[in-house]
């Protein structure tokens, strides 16, 4: 009887361990939420880590820089998407780091409010672009429109639609060789990740 009375408090303590243990590991597995504070409103995506690993990665990498304040969503087309994340205000090409590893074949498609990757004619070129769909474009999804790779989705707006709608249809024209640029820009005026106690429910 001593043995067991010895052995009880062990194994209640195991057992909180064990608890303890799950619950930061299911915390450190949460989505991580990102907020765009822009002219025309906020905007929350809530990233997928699982589906989209590297791509997650290398957009927080950009937000917690400090990256994407100043720039603007510079290519804008109602019915499709609204694209940002790598010019300023004057059109001018921010530095971007190094091109990522394409993962649209991760089975999220590119639907209404989702947050996906731009990127050039090759797969892995996407470096800090992105868009959000406004659209059904599940064509831009894995084999892609030329059979060469898709648009890379790696997360949702979970707030702020009605500020996508709304700089969806903002009057653009074509600029310095640009097309589809809104004629009063849509600036970007911080990107930061959500902390945990203000997440989007």
């Amino acid at each position: 009887m001593a043995e067991l009375k010895h052995r009880t408090p062990s194994l209640f303590a195991r057992g909180a361990l064990l608890v303890s243990a799950l619950l930061l590991s299911s915390a450190a597995l949460a989505d991580p939420q990102v907020s765009l504070k822009t002219s025309m409103g906020e905007i929350v995506v809530d990233l997928n880590q699982e589906a989209a690993p590297k791509t997650v990665a290398n957009f927080l990498h950009y937000v917690k820089s400090g990256y994407y304040k100043g720039t603007i969503f510079h290519r804008v087309i109602d019915g499709f998407m609204i694209q940002g994340g790598g010019l300023t205000e004057k059109l001018l090409p921010k530095r971007a780091g190094k091109p990522i590893v394409n993962e649209s074949k991760n089975g999220l498609s590119n639907q209404p409010y989702t947050i996906s990757m731009a990127r050039e004619d090759s797969p892995d070129s996407a470096t800090s672009q992105f868009f959000i769909n406004v659209g059904d474009n599940s064509g831009l999804d894995y084999p892609g429109p030329k059979g060469d790779g898709g648009y890379t989705v790696f997360g949702k707006v979970i707030k702020g639609q009605d500020v996508v709608d709304k700089i969806a249809k903002v009057v653009v024209d074509d600029v310095h060789g640009l097309q589809n640029v809104p004629i009063t820009p849509v600036l970007i005026k911080s990107a930061s990740v959500v902390k945990s106690a203000e997440a989007v429910k």
